[in-house]
């Protein structure tokens, strides 16, 4: 049986967030089929969430949640080896409601049920109710029979943190200080909790992400953690890239950075897409009140750096662009020892987000 720990955290019972690059024991994702963010009553979108859960399962055990409505459906186009769970949701973005899971020293599991509210709520939230949302991750430890911390006073989704397992989170401005997460918190309020939830002790600060509209700037577009002391940082040097100031503070500042244990950070560069990825003209969503339009022109928030580290691959984001061999390369130079796939997830953009975005991490225990 599974409980839910009111009286104390993590960082008080010994239990840490482990690195993406520790060895996990299986992986989750939501199936997409939202009409009013999936084009095409998301049957695009579908077929690549499919093409990266199989591409996962080479080297991690999938878990596939779903509604009632879509379960066959999913069940029939996902192999046989992706185990497939029917629960309620709003939306595919389990990295966001999902738990964040963490470990001890003894092998025990345990998750962190972070208060969701749909990026940014009543202010500036992409789409009402969440209420679905906001249950996946208690749902989720109850299958995998997990212990589980609620943060109901605190908002925060996976997207925005990132962690090396040994003391360091790193993060943007942007989005944890949004006005829409937790206005009632000042800045050292947040910190003391990512530290006491993940067991840290050393809050890194990026400023802006690189999607304000969506998700207030996401820190897994931006920048991750690919070893003890090193980062990948999204990089350019084109002044016209939409990208191109927020990567190049985004670099600056981690050149200058050390980590939880005082090792000044090794910092990688990874490329940005040569084109712009943009919502054409023939984009078929429906039009629901309180979900956040998609407008014909609008350049999607498409960075390599939003891949998925997983046993022994990294699941790469692609999209038909002249660089996304040149974004493999550099990743699979970061990682000589894993297997680097790339998929394409052009649909998934479309939706907002990506790879990492889509999956959350069950961790291995030791």
């Amino acid at each position: 049986m599974s409980k839910r720990i009111v009286n104390t955290t993590p960082k008080q019972d010994g239990f840490r967030m482990p690195a993406e690059y520790e060895a996990q024991e299986k992986v989750w994702m939501i199936w997409p089929e939202r009409p009013d963010n999936w084009r095409d009553g998301g049957k695009p979108a579908q077929e690549a969430f499919t093409n990266v859960a199989i591409a996962i399962s080479e080297f991690t055990p999938m878990n596939v949640v779903v509604s009632q409505q879509q379960y066959q459906n999913c069940r029939r186009q996902l192999p046989d080896n992706i185990s497939v769970y029917e629960m309620s949701n709003n939306d595919a973005w389990i990295r966001d409601c999902g738990p964040t899971f963490i470990i001890n020293d003894k092998g025990e599991l345990r998750g962190v049920d972070w208060a969701f509210n749909a990026w940014g709520g009543l202010v500036d939230g992409l789409y009402f109710p969440w209420d679905q949302d906001d249950l996946v991750a208690q749902k989720i430890c109850e299958i995998e029979k997990v212990d589980s911390y609620h943060t109901p006073d605190f908002v925060l989704e996976g997207g925005s943190i990132h962690v090396d397992g040994e003391g360091t989170v790193l993060v943007t401005e942007m989005c944890l200080l949004s006005e829409g997460r937790n206005p009632h918190l000042t800045k050292e309020e947040i910190e003391e909790n990512l530290c006491q939830y993940l067991n840290c002790e050393k809050v890194l600060w990026l400023g802006d992400g690189i999607d304000p509209e969506e998700t207030n700037g996401h820190v897994d577009d931006v920048a991750c953690f690919v070893a003890p002391g090193e980062v990948a940082c999204i990089y350019t040097d084109d002044v016209n890239s939409p990208f191109y100031q927020a990567s190049q503070d985004a670099y600056k500042r981690l050149i200058t950075m050390t980590d939880a244990k005082g090792r000044q950070l090794k910092v990688h560069k990874i490329c940005c897409p040569v084109d712009n990825v943009t919502i054409k003209g023939d984009f078929k969503i429906d039009f629901v009140e309180g979900t956040m339009p998609r407008e014909d022109g609008d350049i999607c928030i498409a960075s390599y750096m939003n891949f998925l580290i997983t046993n022994g691959g990294v699941i790469v984001p692609q999209y038909g662009d002249k660089n996304d061999s040149l974004a493999l390369n550099q990743i699979q130079s970061i990682f000589p020892d894993k297997k680097v796939v790339g998929v394409n997830t052009v649909e998934v953009v479309y939706g907002g987000g990506n790879i990492h975005c889509i999956t959350q991490q069950q961790p291995k225990r030791s």
